[in-house]
């Protein structure tokens, strides 16, 4: 009786299909999200990234579910970078265009972060400090954007540089400051940034982006800067040290 020879055992040589498959998958799923996210936004942005690089590590379910949590939570995440303020001004330029409001205000991003520029007669009536109704439109479409994310702010006053001496502004350094604060109050009052994120600024005539050699220049340089601060110079602002709480001794003195 002849033995039949036993077939080899041949290696699985499809084994690449799983890798292949997996990789498929994570491709459909990013396409996926990014077509739903019909709108631009810096801070679904961020998250969104946090889970795919997980994602592409490896890392568990439990993992990623934490990261994209803490990403989520803006004020606690840490400040937006670069490429993500970048987002967020698309997003403000969309909404600016949107309420007509390309003339008056302006959005780029430089090495100091996220700057948003408004034009004076937008938001006050000439020598004065108050803000005109006009204005709020205009900061409401602003604090709308800024107000959930951790990176600093600062708000610039500019003028031109006619000479002005009121008995409430002797000179353009008190009323850029004071346009500057009136801002500032705006955002943190009504629109909800955080007081302990933002503070104001008055350059007066000093700053001038053209000369002030004709009207149409000097209404350029006549203007209020909104700061979103980089990552790099928000982390280098110094923090509270104490939980903030309002002195009410004096007031109660007074009385």
């Amino acid at each position: 009786m002849r033995n039949r020879k036993r077939p080899g055992v041949h290696e699985n040589q499809e084994r690449w299909l799983l890798t292949y498959a997996d990789l498929i998958t994570l491709l459909l799923a990013f396409f996926i999200v990014m077509y739903s996210m019909s709108k631009i936004d810096a801070k679904k942005f961020g998250a969104v990234t946090n889970a795919l690089s997980g994602a592409l590590r490896g890392t568990d379910l439990a993992q990623r579910e934490r990261e994209v949590f803490a990403s989520d939570r803006l004020l606690g995440g840490g400040p937006l970078k670069t490429g993500e303020l970048r987002l967020m001004q698309q997003q403000l330029q969309q909404q600016v265009k949107k309420q007509s409001m390309e003339s008056s205000v302006s959005a780029e991003v430089t090495e100091r972060g996220l700057v948003i520029s408004v034009k004076d007669a937008t938001l006050f009536d000439e020598g004065r400090a108050d803000l005109n109704p006009k204005a709020l439109s205009v900061l409401r479409v602003i604090g709308a954007e800024i107000k959930d994310v951790s990176n600093h702010l600062r708000v610039e006053g500019y003028t031109d540089n006619r000479a002005i001496n009121t008995l409430r502004f002797p000179s353009n350094w008190e009323l850029s400051a004071s346009r500057a604060t009136s801002v500032l109050r705006f955002l943190v009052d009504s629109a909800g940034c955080a007081p302990q994120r933002i503070s104001a600024l008055g350059f007066g005539e000093y700053r001038p982006i053209v000369p002030n050699d004709t009207p149409e220049h000097m209404a350029q340089n006549r203007r209020v800067d909104v700061v979103l601060l980089s990552q790099r110079m928000s982390l280098s602002e110094p923090e509270a040290l104490v939980s903030p709480a309002r002195d009410t001794s004096l007031a109660r003195a007074d009385n």
